[in-house]
């Protein structure tokens, strides 16, 4: 097939395209549908080692980078509503929304090296999840590519839904396999007056003590080996966040030193704890098993190019 201004030209599994607009990325899938030519959607690659979802798409699959479609569509800080295109890393996202102190708690397990698109790709959760929301819950709206190189939006910035489906809350967690995602409007948080982090030595048992006290925390986590290891800390222990305003968070420190001793440490913890506490976000292989599911698949992405096998679905 021609090549398109952003890419080489896709001969081949090794060739990899990158559009450089949602236009070009349109004409990338509409060409892949005529010619029935599978497509991998990737970006910053983090959500793809082995065992993963994205292992299972097929081999034969001819790469799609997003890495071009990145940066800011539009910031309104007086309505806390950011919308970013899917190529953003979530370092970038984080640097963005700090400007006008602000934050997104959109902090998935893996890191910040992801982007965004790819988080709610996958519906990776992160530490904050419990207290602050998960994906679905932080994303107003999304525009996405279809299967039939339909550009379609969904949630806030759209007009209307289409086909009878709330399109953000179906993207979100599709693993690619109906649309590729090339924006998304994220609901934001102003940054709390206090912020602060401890690791906590306590008896088994005590993080559902800590979830269930009358401060809610932000974040609790037991540590794993190498996250213990890294912070030096008992393996066990709980990283534990609180945040709000100083009344607020000395009264939880008192609670927490009522359950074991306590060391506190810098926010960037967490960023570690991500990195190697991080579980993969998982789809059953059998995705496609419901007839529902079957429809959905089959009115967004009828030629079956998008993804092919990461739900589960035989070559």
């Amino acid at each position: 097939m021609d090549g398109h201004a952003g890419g080489p030209v896709m001969t081949g599994t090794s060739s990899l395209a990158a559009p450089r607009s949602v236009a070009e990325l349109a004409d990338i899938v509409r060409d892949a549908r005529a010619a029935v030519q599978r497509l991998r959607v990737v970006a910053g690659g983090t959500w793809s080692d082995a065992g993963t979802p994205a292992s299972r798409i097929r081999a034969d699959a001819t790469p799609v980078s997003l890495r071009e479609l990145r940066g800011v569509v539009a910031y309104v800080p007086g309505d806390l509503t950011l919308t970013v295109r899917a190529g953003t890393t979530l370092a970038e996202l984080d640097a963005i929304c700090a400007e006008h102190n602000q934050w997104c708690t959109l902090t998935p397990w893996g890191g910040n090296h992801g982007t965004v698109g790819a988080t709610f790709a996958t519906a990776t959760n992160g530490p904050l999840a419990r207290a602050l929301g998960r994906p679905r819950d932080i994303a107003l709206g999304l525009e996405f590519v279809d299967g039939l190189a339909t550009t379609v939006r969904g949630g806030g910035r759209v007009v209307k839904n289409v086909a009878g489906f709330d399109l953000t809350r179906l993207l979100v967690g599709s693993f690619g396999a109906l649309g590729v995602i090339t924006e998304v409007t994220v609901r934001l948080r102003a940054r709390p007056a206090v912020d602060r982090t401890w690791i906590v030595a306590c008896e088994p048992g005590a993080a559902a003590d800590i979830r269930r006290g009358a401060i809610t925390p932000l974040a609790v986590e037991p540590l794993s080996a190498a996250s213990a290891a890294a912070l030096n800390a008992e393996v066990g222990a709980l990283l534990v966040r609180f945040a709000g305003n100083a009344a607020l968070v000395s009264a939880a420190e008192r609670m927490l030193r009522a359950l074991g001793s306590l060391t506190e440490c810098e926010a960037s913890a967490w960023s570690l704890v991500r990195e190697t506490n991080a579980p993969v976000r998982s789809i059953e292989q059998d995705a496609l098993a419901l007839p529902l599911a079957r429809r959905i698949k089959e009115r967004f992405d009828p030629a079956a190019i998008l993804n092919p096998g990461v739900l589960g679905e035989s070559a």
